[in-house]
């Protein structure tokens, strides 16, 4: 059974179009690539699973919800105050650097500099129902 995005991911995909044509790029967003990178590079603190946090909070139906509302995370006073809603643009950017998306943030990662490989996370957790 293939699976629908919800309307703030479709929209989300949208605005990558003009992204990937202005990059000489054509191609969609390979989930299964977006799972490798979530192994690679969040595995070892976030969680996919509904209700598991590990050092940050599970990433399970990330998509439209506000930053800072799961329970039993110890967030930041700053993660607290930034008002995000983690949309495709939002999570992008935190993810490519989160100490310049919430500055003062207790996320210990550099970011991620691909924006291929950001994109297919983004698909990956939007995919997380």
């Amino acid at each position: 059974m293939k699976k629908v995005l919800s309307p703030v991911w479709r929209l989300g995909a949208l605005s990558l179009v003009p992204l990937a044509f202005a990059s000489g790029r054509v191609e969609a967003a390979d989930v299964r690539h977006g799972t490798d990178v979530f192994a690679q590079e969040c595995a070892e603190c976030h969680s996919v699973r509904e209700g598991k946090n590990k050092k940050g909070p599970s990433l399970f139906a990330v998509a439209g919800r506000k930053a800072a509302i799961v329970a039993d995370v110890a967030y930041s006073d700053a993660m607290k105050a930034s008002g995000i809603v983690w949309t495709p643009a939002a999570l992008d950017a935190y993810i490519a650097n989160p100490r310049k998306a919430v500055p003062g943030g207790k996320m210990k990662y550099d970011g991620l500099a691909d924006a291929k490989d950001r994109e297919d996370l983004l698909a990956y957790l939007g995919s997380l129902k």
